[in-house]
C-alpha cells in the first residue's frame, strides 16, 4: 500500500528516518511482510530540497494538490495518508481533496475546533477538561512563533538564516518544549538528531521560505471544502501533544475508526516513540488494503 507521510515545522523529512525501514520492511523490523508499505515523504515546498515557491499562495491547500498530483505522477490510483502538525492539516486537506484516491488518514496531531452552538465542554471527561487548560496555557503563553511566522515570516527569517545560533534557539527551544521529555530534550533525541534537523535548514538557507506556511495559511487562496472528510480516520493520541482536541470536536469533521491513546510521547511522534506510531499506522492500515 503506497502511504503518503507529510511532516511538519520546525521539524523535517529527517523526523521520518526511525519509521521509514519498519513502514517499508517490516519483516527486517519483527513485523510481517503483508504490512509493507511504499512510502512517499515529500518536503514540504519551501522546506529543505523543496523548491521555495516564487510567489505568494503556497498555503496547506494547495500543498496538498501538489502532493495529490506527486501520488498520481508516482501512478498510485489507492494511497493512505499520515502526518502530525502542519502534515496533518495538509494530510486532511489530502483526503477532503482527493477522496476518490485517499484509502485513509492516520494522523498523530488530531485537530478541530469546538462544536458551535453548544457549551464546548458538553460531554467531555474530567481529564479531557483539564488537558484542554493546559491546551489554553500553551495558546497563551507559547505561540509567539505563530504570530511572527504568520505575519513577518521574511522578518524572522532574515535572522534564522543569518545565524545559526539563532536557528538553533528558535528551534531547539521547541523541541524541548513539544517533547514528551520533561524539559531535557536529550532524554528524547540525540544531539546528532537535533543538529541533522538543523543543519538541513541551515544549509538549504530555508529557515524563511519554511516559516512562510504560517502566513500563508492565514491568507488561504482555496475555499474550503464543505463536510465530513470520506476517508476513515484514526488518531494516534500522544500525551505529550501540545496541540490537541477532545474527539467529541473531532467527529464532526473526520469518520473516526480508532482512536488509540498512547502511553507516553509528544509532537514529534516519529522520531520520540517510532515503535508506537509505526504500530498504530500498521494496524488502522491493516484494515484498509
Amino acid at each position: 500500500m503506497p502511504l503518503l507521510v507529510t511532516h511538519g515545522w520546525p521539524g523535517s523529512i529527517a523526523e521520518f528516518t526511525k519509521i521509514i525501514g519498519p513502514l517499508t520492511d517490516p519483516v527486517a523490523h519483527g513485523g510481517t511482510a503483508a504490512d509493507a508499505f511504499h512510502v512517499v515523504m515529500p518536503s514540504i515546498p519551501g522546506f529543505a530540497f523543496s523548491e521555495a515557491p516564487r510567489e505568494a499562495g503556497m498555503d496547506p491547500a494547495r500543498i496538498a494538490l501538489i502532493e495529490a498530483a506527486l501520488m498520481a505522477r508516482l501512478g498510485y490510483t489507492r494511497y493512505g495518508v499520515q502526518g502530525g502538525d502542519w502534515g496533518s492539516i495538509i494530510s486532511t486537506q489530502v483526503a477532503a481533496r482527493d477522496p476518490e484516491h485517499v484509502t485513509g488518514l492516520h494522523l498523530n496531531m488530531c485537530l478541530a475546533g469546538a462544536p458551535t452552538g453548544d457549551d464546548p465542554e458538553r460531554g467531555l471527561t474530567e481529564a479531557e477538561r483539564a488537558r484542554l487548560r493546559r491546551r489554553q496555557v500553551f495558546q497563551a503563553e507559547e505561540v509567539g512563533y505563530q504570530q511572527i511566522q504568520g505575519t513577518k515570516p521574511q522578518t524572522i527569517g532574515i535572522a534564522l538564516n543569518d545565524s545559526p545560533v539563532a536557528l538553533a534557539a528558535w528551534i531547539i527551544e521547541k523541541f524541548r518544549t513539544w517533547c514528551d521529555c520533561g524539559g531535557d530534550p536529550e532524554r528524547i533525541f540525540t544531539k546528532d538528531e537535533l543538529l541533522t534537523n538543523l543543519s538541513i535548514y541551515w544549509f538549504t538557507q530555508s529557515a524563511a521560505s519554511a516559516a512562510r506556511i504560517y502566513y500563508e495559511n492565514r491568507h488561504p487562496t482555496l475555499p474550503p471544502v464543505p463536510g465530513r472528510i470520506r476517508a476513515p480516520m484514526a488518531c494516534a493520541d500522544f500525551p505529550g501533544e501540545i496541540i490537541w482536541s477532545p474527539r467529541r470536536w473531532l467527529e464532526g469533521r473526520y469518520t473516526i475508526v480508532r482512536w488509540t491513546e498512547m502511553p507516553r510521547g509528544g509532537h514529534f511522534a516519529a522520531l520520540e516513540q517510532p515503535a508506537l506510531l509505526v504500530d498504530d499506522i500498521r494496524a488502522f492500515f491493516r484494515t484498509l488494503r
